[in-house]
């Protein structure tokens, strides 16, 4: 009798690639046999750590691809049992080809057009992302937990953030995790276990995310609070971006909640797939309809769940009581309303959401009061890294010297400058990418007095600009960092750049403030 041939690590009837696709499909559940699939992890930040010490404790072999990493991570990678290859950006090192992954595990800074997914792409090898992964581990605990997931050009954080703390209130065990900074695996994995997930997730995230099959997700809730273009240099088109978010409502059981406000976002719900049952549910600040969350006189309220919406409102709290809190701004009266949306799928009282909201604190850098001094306030809201988000947080002040600037990720900022010079006091730019900046305050406000900081160094930014700023601002006003772009060709990130705002406003204002910055010899536009 002749003998089989056997290729690889496959044999009998079935070819190489039918049963690796057959045993992937069927790897949905913490308790499924993981042990042996060959994973290759592309990144050893938060999230790639994550799932190579996720797939190791489930018996995997894996090998983590990244550039530099701490000797610290690198250390905790031998103790879990994963390889780690270090290999320039741009190149498939021959270590993970000799590996002969079964499935890559991409964290989300991998753009698409990656040479290492361009090769998974050419090879035939399939690339899921972290959010996959955990959803398909999310039986670890006893009974999975539902997910309300959270997308959004802008908002997402503060929407998760609110979302769990009325979910908390009513006494449900809830995690916000995701694209929020903690891993979705890490929480799929506490061994306490949770009633609900609020998972923020990005647009990098949800590219990776597929629609049908095993790995699709089934949540209970979803929304994208708003679509403006942002990250464009990543997905490589406004459409692909859209596409990317929209995702987020796919297979949803009980509630897609959308911005009334925003066009797209229900054209996402309208062109979803969703389980039958689910409901399409409104959120704006204006009257509300018989299926929306709105605003009636000062009064926040639901007429989405409760037997009599038709005729009624359920008042959850009101603008008075917000702005006690600081939470008054449009763009976060919309959040308490998405929130609130999000919550009262999920059965909890309006009467708790009103409690759980007396108090909540925003984050960090999130149009956060440094000082108010002379009557000027100095504002920080490092986290508007994108045009969509300074729009919201400019419309909330009346005067203002704003300082704008940083990596604009190649969206246009021309329409901001235009809408918004009518109430600029003046302005401060920073970063790379000023020259776009410059030009379009001389096309829009020739006269508005604006100021260019040409430093690099990191400690000089804040300062020189805090400086010309001061110099700008007249009684009433808001000088307010709102910078409608990315960080990093300066900072480490949002929080650095505000932190080091905050730090550079104190020292300002408790040290001598004599002298003429108008005159300074850094460069003027």
């Amino acid at each position: 009798m002749a003998g089989q041939l056997v290729t690889g690590r496959h044999s009998g009837g079935a070819s190489p690639a039918a049963a690796d696709a057959a045993r992937l499909d069927g790897l949905t559940s913490w308790h499924s046999d993981w042990s042996g699939l060959r994973v290759g992890v592309l990144g050893l930040g938060v999230t790639g750590f994550a799932a190579a010490d996720t797939l190791a404790e489930l018996g995997a072999e894996v090998l983590v691809v990244a550039g530099t990493a701490p000797e610290q991570t690198i250390r905790l990678l031998d103790v879990i049992g994963a390889g780690l290859v270090q290999a320039a950006p741009a190149t498939v090192p021959a270590e993970l080809i000799e590996h002969r992954p079964d499935v890559l595990i991409a964290s989300p800074g991998f753009h698409p057009d990656h040479p290492l997914l361009l090769w998974a792409a050419t090879a035939g090898i399939p690339v899921w992302g972290d959010i996959e992964l955990a959803w398909r581990l999310r039986d670890k605990v006893g009974a999975p937990a539902e997910w309300i997931l959270v997308t959004g050009t802008n908002g997402k954080t503060t929407t998760v953030q609110l979302t769990a703390t009325m979910l908390a209130a009513a006494g449900h065990r809830v995690a916000p995790c995701g694209n929020i900074g903690v891993p979705v695996l890490d929480a799929v994995r506490d061994p306490q276990g949770w009633d609900v997930l609020v998972v923020e997730l990005s647009s990098y995230q949800l590219h990776h995310l597929p629609r049908t099959g095993p790995g699709a997700l089934v949540p209970w809730a979803s929304v994208c609070l708003n679509i403006a273009d942002d990250h464009l240099d990543w997905h490589g088109s406004a459409k692909a971006y859209r596409d990317a978010k929209a995702t987020v409502y796919a297979n949803t059981k009980s509630a897609c909640v959308y911005n009334k406000a925003d066009a797209a976002t229900m054209r996402m719900v309208e062109d979803a797939d969703v389980v039958e049952g689910a409901r399409a549910i409104g959120f704006g600040l204006g009257v509300p309809g018989p299926s929306d969350l709105g605003i009636v006189d000062g009064i926040l309220c639901d007429r989405a769940f409760h037997e009599d919406r038709h005729e009624t409102a359920v008042e959850i709290t009101t603008v008075q009581d917000l702005r006690a809190n600081g939470l008054s701004a449009p763009h976060l009266l919309a959040d308490i309303l998405a929130a609130s949306a999000l919550a009262r799928s999920f059965g909890v009282p309006a009467a708790v959401i009103h409690d759980a909201l007396e108090d909540f604190r925003l984050d960090a850098h999130r149009i956060e009061i440094v000082a108010e001094a002379a009557g000027i306030r100095w504002i920080d809201d490092s986290k508007a890294t994108n045009p969509h988000a300074a729009d919201a947080s400019l419309t909330a002040f009346d005067s203002v010297v704003w300082l704008v600037g940083g990596l604009l990720k190649g969206v246009d900022i021309d329409q901001l400058v235009a809408g918004h010079v009518g109430h600029l006091r003046g302005a401060v730019i920073i970063g790379v990418d000023r020259s776009v900046l410059r030009d379009a305050f001389r096309r829009h406000a020739p006269e508005l007095r604006v100021f260019e900081i040409e430093a690099d160094d990191t400690g000089q930014v804040m300062p020189e600009a805090v400086r010309l700023a001061a110099d700008l601002a007249e009684t009433g006003d808001v000088v307010l960092l709102a910078p409608a772009a990315a960080s990093m060709d300066q900072f480490t990130d949002y929080a650095q750049r505000g932190r080091l705002f905050a730090e550079a406003v104190h020292e300002y204002l408790g040290g001598d403030r004599g002298g003429d910055s108008a005159s300074d010899p850094r460069a003027q536009a």
